[in-house]
């Protein structure tokens, strides 16, 4: 038998206790626990996360305005967990997360939310994933908190508002049968005769020809967020009063060090198919892709190795 002595025994047990007490390597570093977080902003507003799958911590902006994240994590996040540790996050007033009683959805306080998330998941740095109207927000963050952006992945993803509404209303007029169109006047505000045409789109079942590439992609979202919770406050109030939402945010884009993958549908009449010309990161790489506004679910192939190829070459700790 093994005699260990009273004093060498007090020692082990000390040992034992230190290291209980003390977070491990993993936990200093800020690893994160996959689950659904409970995240409440300073003002009160709580916020739905998710967080799945390994890899670099990677938090995803998603677009709409107003939209959650549900149709991303349930039709592209498998692929983009293999090599990610996605953060899934409802904006506020957006999809499952709740509304704002203060009616605070400013551009400002859309950042904010995004640094207390990222202090409250105890991440050193993170990479920003962003579509559409999350651009804006994505672009926003890295140029106030750019020590926190390990590197950025814009899809799609809108940075000058009034430039891709331009589009868009050009474009989806053009769409439009001439006999169903009314006139439309260059001189009317954007605003206006952005809206009208978003609203006859709409109104003759023609939207989603300009979204997507596919019809049968609408009726796939359509099934994956049958049923699940969409708030939408976020959405049906920004355009109200839309404040520094409009501003051009490719304007400093330049001095932005950290690597930017930009992802652009060839036809994507929604952002713009030149827009992403507009950027001027310093570090940026450019990959189009075949289809419209949702390359994610519609060209997955092209889009997962583009992220894929992008990731392989950060380093792997952020």
């Amino acid at each position: 038998m093994l005699f260990i002595s009273r004093p060498l025994l007090f020692l082990f047990g000390l040992l034992f206790a230190l290291h209980l007490s003390f977070p491990s390597a993993a936990q200093r570093k800020g690893a994160l626990t996959n689950g659904t977080p409970a995240v409440t902003t300073a003002d009160g507003v709580s916020l739905y996360v998710k967080i799945s799958g390994s890899g670099l911590p990677c938090v995803l902006v998603p677009g709409g305005p107003g939209a959650g994240t549900y149709a991303y994590e349930a039709l592209a996040g498998k692929p983009l967990e293999e090599k990610l540790q996605m953060i899934y996050l409802d904006p506020r007033g957006s999809g499952r997360s709740a509304s704002d009683p203060k009616k605070d959805y400013s551009l400002e306080r859309q950042v904010q939310d995004l640094e207390e998330v990222r202090q409250q998941l105890r991440l050193d740095k993170w990479v920003v994933m962003a579509h559409s109207f999350g651009g804006i927000v994505a672009t926003a963050y890295a140029k106030k908190h750019p020590e926190r952006v390990q590197a950025l992945i814009l899809s799609n993803c809108i940075l000058n508002l009034p430039a891709t509404m331009e589009t868009f209303t050009t474009y989806g007029y053009g769409v439009l049968p001439a006999a169903t169109r009314p006139p439309l006047d260059p001189a009317t505000p954007l605003p206006q005769r952005w809206g009208m045409v978003m609203g006859l789109l709409h109104q003759q079942g023609l939207y989603n020809k300009v979204q997507y590439a596919h019809d049968s992609t609408a009726a796939r979202v359509g099934r994956a967020t049958k049923g699940t919770t969409r708030n939408q406050e976020f959405g049906s109030l920004v355009f109200r009063s839309p404040g520094a939402y409009v501003a051009d945010q490719t304007e400093g884009t330049a001095g932005l060090t950290m690597p930017v993958l930009v992802l652009t549908g060839k036809e994507d009449y929604i952002t713009g198919p030149d827009h992403y010309k507009s950027f001027r990161f310093a570090r940026q790489q450019v990959v189009v892709l075949p289809g419209r506004h949702y390359p994610m679910l519609e060209n997955p192939t092209e889009f997962n190795q583009a992220v894929r190829t992008f990731i392989s070459k950060l380093p792997r700790k952020a």
